[in-house]
């Protein structure tokens, strides 16, 4: 066993020393107690925009997705409660985990109306168009009179 464990050789991670002291089950869930905001890839191409939200080990009823004045929210919110019962100790676990994800859509680029949202293995995929009139224009041939 090792007392103090270092990152990139630096400083101890607390993390690390209750492993190796109580081992790895010592805080429950405590991936979701380290986590920060989840990542997002955003994708614009001629006909609109695709934000990808990294957020696996939530359900679709999770979610919450709202476009007002401008700003379209992601928010999530779950609530985890777990009970165990061995001869006369119980024990009561809960996890709650929360993010919040903010994007400027200005509503002369994009049609708020006809925003997409749809979660799959993870990943959360919202589709927003385009308005029609910002869409690129092929070139138009003028005759020349």
């Amino acid at each position: 066993m090792t007392l103090v464990k270092t990152t990139n050789g630096l400083y101890p991670t607390f993390h690390s020393m209750l492993d190796d002291f109580w081992g790895t089950n010592w805080l429950p869930m405590r991936e979701r107690v380290n986590s920060t905001v989840p990542a997002v890839n955003i994708h614009e191409d001629e006909n609109g925009y695709k934000i990808e939200v990294a957020a696996p080990g939530y359900e679709k009823s999770d979610f919450s997705v709202t476009i007002e004045n401008e700003m379209l929210t992601i928010a999530v919110e779950k609530k985890e409660e777990k009970q165990e019962e061995k001869g006369q100790v119980t024990r009561k676990e809960f996890a709650y985990s929360s993010f919040t994800r903010r994007f400027n859509i200005p509503q002369e680029l994009v049609d708020a109306e006809k925003v997409e949202a749809h979660y799959d293995k993870g990943i959360l995929t919202l589709t927003i168009p385009k308005r029609e009139e910002v869409k690129p224009k092929p070139a138009r041939m003028i005759e020349i009179h």
